[in-house]
């Protein structure tokens, strides 16, 4: 069974940066595409970011891109989310989330995964 773990989530102010940690129970961590979600109250689960299991490729939501950097780190079994220029639409719960590769499109959405993490709470004040 895979497990996975976030940290780093925060209360940050407009304009400032928060790093999300992943950490991901198992010993097949690089055969996963990894991806960040999040989710707003009142709204869906919406696709952030994805990073295939090599690490070689990264796509990103439009809403964030240019602010926030996907990574990851093979040897420590673990998925970053680093965010700068937070403004206050960025405040949701943030998951991430672990998948065997589906094709690129398919990872841009929730049926591309299988496994999720608990979340954690990113609030950005105005």
């Amino acid at each position: 069974q895979v497990q996975l773990v976030e940290f780093g989530g925060g209360l940050v102010q407009a304009g400032g940066s928060l790093r999300l940690s992943c950490v991901v129970s198992g010993r097949t961590f690089s055969m996963y595409v990894m991806g960040w979600f999040r989710q707003a109250p009142g709204k869906e689960r919406e696709f952030v970011a994805t990073k295939s299991g090599s690490g070689s490729a990264a796509y990103y939501a439009d809403s964030v891109k240019g602010r926030f950097t996907i990574s990851r780190d093979n040897t420590k079994n673990t998925v970053y989310l680093q965010m700068n220029s937070l403004k206050p639409e960025d405040t949701a719960v943030y998951y991430c989330a672990a998948g065997l590769w589906r094709g690129a499109v398919e990872h841009h959405s929730t049926t591309g995964y299988d496994y999720w993490g608990q979340g954690t709470q990113v609030t950005v004040s105005s």
